[in-house]
């Protein structure tokens, strides 16, 4: 276990004491839901590296501009880095400036949303549709056509470019 295991564990046990002080979930995402994808915590921590299982079953985040995918700009698709499933093509990836890889729209059925009211805020929280993962965030300060900003954990993506790209 290395000190950024330890450091992530921290902040994750942080987070779930003031998200249920505050009265919000802290569960797993897709807590109590069905996904075509599930597997017992134990195999997901087992699956994943520590980075990933805060984010994608912890409803954390990476550090802004921490990911590569943010510089990512080869024709290809992202998936997601707990099930695989396809998710975001690079033709919506724009740079937001954030920080975080960001795009106008995901593939058609790739997420789902839910309300986020942790930390004294309102957001729209982003998951995978197929295994629940919690990915990011969308906002409506995005480019056109959607005017969406779909602001990803770039640890919770896996990029595979075309051939060729």
């Amino acid at each position: 276990m290395t000190k950024r295991d330890v450091s992530l564990g921290v902040v994750g046990a942080a987070r779930a004491s003031l998200s249920k002080l505050l009265g919000a979930a802290a569960d797993a995402p897709g807590e109590g839901k069905d996904f075509p994808v599930a597997m017992p915590d134990e195999e997901w921590r087992s699956r994943l590296t520590a980075e990933q299982y805060h984010v994608l079953r912890r409803h954390g985040t990476e550090r802004a501009g921490s990911s590569p995918l943010d510089n990512e700009y080869r024709k290809g698709t992202y998936f997601c880095a707990g099930c695989g499933a396809p998710l975001f093509s690079s033709d919506a990836k724009f740079n937001s400036g954030t920080g975080w890889p960001s795009f106008f729209k995901p593939l058609e059925g790739a997420v789902e949303t839910s309300e986020d009211n942790t930390l004294f805020m309102r957001r729209t929280e982003v998951h995978c549709a197929r295994c629940g993962g919690h990915l990011g965030h969308v906002f409506e300060d995005g480019p056109p056509p959607t005017g969406l900003r779909y602001c990803m954990n770039g640890v919770a993506l896996r990029f595979e470019p075309e051939a060729g790209a």
